[in-house]
């Protein structure tokens, strides 16, 4: 593993998991749960919700108002730029995106504006590998 990966989910506390889905069903519900189960604090991002997981859920990063250290994108490739937009206006250390998601424009913008950029990878199997929160 990357060690600025590892380095970063030991010293991660706030996740914001943008396109979290309050249906437990989904990867973006049983992923923000997990984060929840290893001490991270999440933050919740859909416009279409009110509550996830006993969190406020908030209609976009800006809303939330306060930096996070990552955020989690499940979200479609296309709808990637302006969430990268916002994790770099937020002040944002890392942009994660799950399984399936790159967009190798935003990730260049978020790596110029100095965060962390990870694509096509999921947060949680990665913690698994290491048993849980680092």
């Amino acid at each position: 593993m990357d060690q600025k990966m590892l380095a970063l989910l030991r010293e991660a506390k706030v996740i914001a998991v943008v396109g979290i889905s309050n249906k437990p069903e989904r990867a973006s519900h049983e992923v923000a749960a997990y984060l929840q189960e290893q001490g991270y604090t999440i933050v919740p991002v859909n416009p279409g919700l009110k509550e996830v997981l006993g969190e406020t859920c908030y209609p976009s990063l800006s809303d939330y108002g306060k930096p996070v250290d990552i955020v989690d994108v499940f979200r479609s490739p296309e709808a990637v730029p302006p969430i990268a937009d916002e994790a770099i206006a937020t002040g944002a250390r890392a942009l994660w995106m799950q399984e399936g998601v790159t967009h190798p424009e935003a990730a260049a913008r978020a790596e110029a504006a100095g965060l962390l950029v990870i694509q096509d990878l999921c947060i949680k199997k990665v913690l698994m590998t290491y048993g849980g929160h680092p």
